[in-house]
């Protein structure tokens, strides 16, 4: 998924996305499980549980060329472009997840031109709050011994990183959101800042 010479990538690979249903329930870190495997909104559950002390920190924000898996997931013909965004969740100041939405070009139309505008407001309060919002399956993956180049993974260089993406449907268009979980995820969450 993500390599040094593309600024648009902070990884140097991809995740192995499998639908949750085939990869084993056991292969899933058990603390982690519930977070990988909710289907609900992952915003709402890290401002829940950082009293509102929750932000989102914009990587980037541009037209790009998704990854093969990405186009594949979406449907969408090789070399068109999409809105690629990459952030950073924070739950009381501590980066937590590294989250990547794929927007095909035919999605931001109409009302959903707005998609491009979002700044540093989380995409997934507003996927959320539609009542049209349709969510796809999960499909959760492991990166191993990989080179992170965001300062939220540096010092867990060989700490594997989980992650979790699924396809969310707006007036029937698909956009893709990834999420991975930064190493040490659970320990964070309880550390003192959360209490």
């Amino acid at each position: 998924m993500f390599a040094y010479h593309n600024p648009n990538q902070i990884f140097l690979s991809e995740p192995n996305w499998k639908s949750y249903v085939r990869a084993p329930y056991t292969a899933t870190p058990t603390g982690l499980r519930s977070w990988l495997l909710d289907r609900g909104s992952l915003t709402q559950r890290l401002m829940k549980l950082s009293r509102g002390e929750f932000k989102v920190e914009v990587l980037t924000q541009q037209m790009a060329s998704p990854m093969l898996s990405e186009i594949r997931a979406l449907g969408m013909p090789l070399r068109q472009k999409a809105l690629i965004r990459q952030v950073i969740l924070y739950g009381c100041n501590i980066p937590l997840v590294y989250a990547r939405s794929v927007i095909p070009v035919k999605t931001l139309t109409g009302r959903l031109k707005n998609l491009r505008k979002l700044n540093n407001k989380p995409l997934g309060a507003l996927l959320f709050r539609d009542i049209a919002m349709q969510r796809g399956d999960i499909e959760i993956g492991c990166l191993q011994n990989n080179g992170y180049l965001h300062q939220g993974f540096a010092n867990n260089y060989d700490a594997a990183v989980w992650g979790r993406r699924s396809l969310f449907y707006l007036d029937k268009k698909p956009l893709l959101v990834s999420e991975l979980f930064i190493p040490g995820f659970n320990k964070k969450l309880l550390s003192s800042s959360f209490h």
